[in-house]
Order: C-alpha cells, then sequence, then structure tokens
C-alpha cells in the first residue's frame, strides 16, 4: 500500500531537506502545503520533488487537511517540518497490512529534543502523535492550534518520531512565530473568557507545578526546570495579556481578533 506525505510549512529552508528525505523512506508522494515562505523552502522542496501547494494560513488543523484535497492514495503521513522518522518507525509502517487493517490510524511516540538533548520528563514524553491516518475516515480536528486526529480504532507503536524542538535553551523562550500565548489571549478574549489580578499568578504556578512535580520535571535537572519556567511563563503570559485586553482599551484596538493567525 502506498502512502501520502504531508508537511506544512513556514520559512523551513533549515529543515525540509531533511524532512521530506526522512518521510520519503515510506511515502511515494509528498505535498508541501505552504503558507507563504520568503527564504528558499519552496526552492528546496521542489528539488526533492515535493508538491508544493500555496495556501495562507489558516491555523494548525485546517492547514493540516489542506493537502487531503490532492493526495492520490488513501492512507497519509503527516509530519512538520522538524520531526523525523527513526529506523523503527520506518519499519513499523514497512510492516502494516493496510489493506486489511482494522485500524482507522496509527500513533508514534515522539522525542522531543532540546539541542540534541532528549526531554524525557514534563509530560515530553511518550507524548504520542496520531501520523498516520486513512483519510477516508478520519483526518486532523478543524481547530486553529494543537489539533490532533481523532479515530475510533487506534493502533499505537513503540517507535518514535524525532521532533527537533528547539536548538538550544534560548530559543524555546524566544523562538520566532512562537506567541503562543498571544494568540491563546487573543482567541479567549474573543470568546469572552475573563480574567482576574489573580489569573495570570495562579496559572503559571499551576503550569509549573504540574510541569516539574507532577510530570516529574523535577528530574530532568536544568532542562526540567527550565521546561517548568517555560511553560510556567507562557501560561502567566495568556492570562495576564487577556487580562490587559480587558483593562486597556488602547491595547485592545491595536490588534485585530478576526485576524488572530
Amino acid at each position: 500500500m502506498k502512502i501520502s506525505g504531508n508537511i506544512i510549512t513556514l520559512n523551513e529552508e533549515a529543515n525540509i531537506a531533511d524532512c521530506i528525505k526522512s518521510i520519503k523512506k515510506v511515502c511515494d508522494e509528498v505535498i508541501v502545503v505552504d503558507s507563504g515562505s520568503t527564504d528558499r523552502t519552496i526552492e528546496i522542496a521542489e528539488s526533492l520533488e515535493a508538491r508544493v501547494i500555496h495556501q495562507a494560513y489558516l491555523g494548525d488543523g485546517f492547514q493540516k487537511n489542506v493537502a487531503l484535497k490532492e493526495v492520490k492514495n488513501e492512507w497519509v503521513l503527516s509530519l512538520d517540518a522538524d520531526e523525523r522518522l527513526t529506523d523503527e518507525m520506518v519499519r513499523d509502517i514497512q510492516s502494516i497490512d493496510f489493506k486489511n487493517s482494522k485500524f482507522d490510524a496509527f500513533a508514534f511516540r515522539r522525542k522531543n529534543m532540546i539541542g540534541s538533548r532528549w526531554i524525557k520528563q514534563c509530560g515530553w514524553y511518550p507524548d504520542y502523535c496520531t501520523r498516520l491516518y486513512n483519510h477516508n475516515k478520519t483526518k486532523f480536528k478543524e481547530v486553529k492550534q494543537h489539533s490532533s486526529v481523532p479515530a475510533s480504532s487506534l493502533k499505537k507503536f513503540n517507535s518514535d518520531i524525532i521532533h527537533f524542538s528547539f536548538k538550544n535553551i534560548g530559543e524555546l523562550f524566544a523562538k520566532p512565530g512562537r506567541n503562543f500565548s498571544g494568540r491563546a489571549a487573543k482567541i479567549m478574549y474573543a470568546k469572552g473568557k475573563k480574567a482576574n489580578a489573580f489569573s495570570p499568578f495562579l496559572h503559571g504556578l499551576n503550569a509549573f507545578i504540574r510541569k516539574y512535580i507532577f510530570q516529574k520535571g523535577f528530574l530532568g535537572g536544568v532542562d526540567g526546570m527550565t521546561v517548568a519556567l517555560s511553560s510556567a511563563v507562557n501560561s502567566y503570559l495568556k492570562y495576564a495579556k487577556l487580562l490587559e485586553y480587558q483593562r486597556d482599551k488602547s491595547v485592545t484596538e491595536q490588534n485585530d481578533f478576526k485576524n488572530i493567525w
């Protein structure tokens, strides 16, 4: 059974070549859905015989479903540009009897990295992700943030996707385009959600305790502490920004809440 590869991109010239080479180990076609790259992403993708579709960014789930109108195969494997297949994952995919499969989709563990360091705590592993699916039966949820693939019949493999999340600790806090807190605050404000003066502190503290204590970040040394602090800062800022929108009309007027992305 043949598989279609699906990658969404925006200025991924540093990642796209290795991602395409990786996904081609199991896919006979690769579709790249690009949302307006100004670097060499498109040039590199086309040089590796990927088909490029141009689509302004619609949000996570919507964007990842764009390729489904174009794929030639029933089964689709979705990767982000900074993800790679391990040899074990390749073997597991090659072992699947797609024709007689009772499953709608397959999930794999994800090894999230900072630099070359594998982060095993803070809920970062095993971090199962459903990425291989029959698009006639399921697809990514059409939501704008943190989408996933629902499946009524799912098999989990004990093999890994490698996710090169961040080049270093500094990037964990400052990676360009990672304005998750701003986007989340805009979404909450548009939905009419409210914050009070205690909300930023309480949500930030809760995020830190969850990551560092309950998800055992303390076992990860400096990296565990850093990931927990990053989560706390992101949560704090999300509610601080929401509160700012409620309290400061001049800030609210600077933002277009119909164009979050």
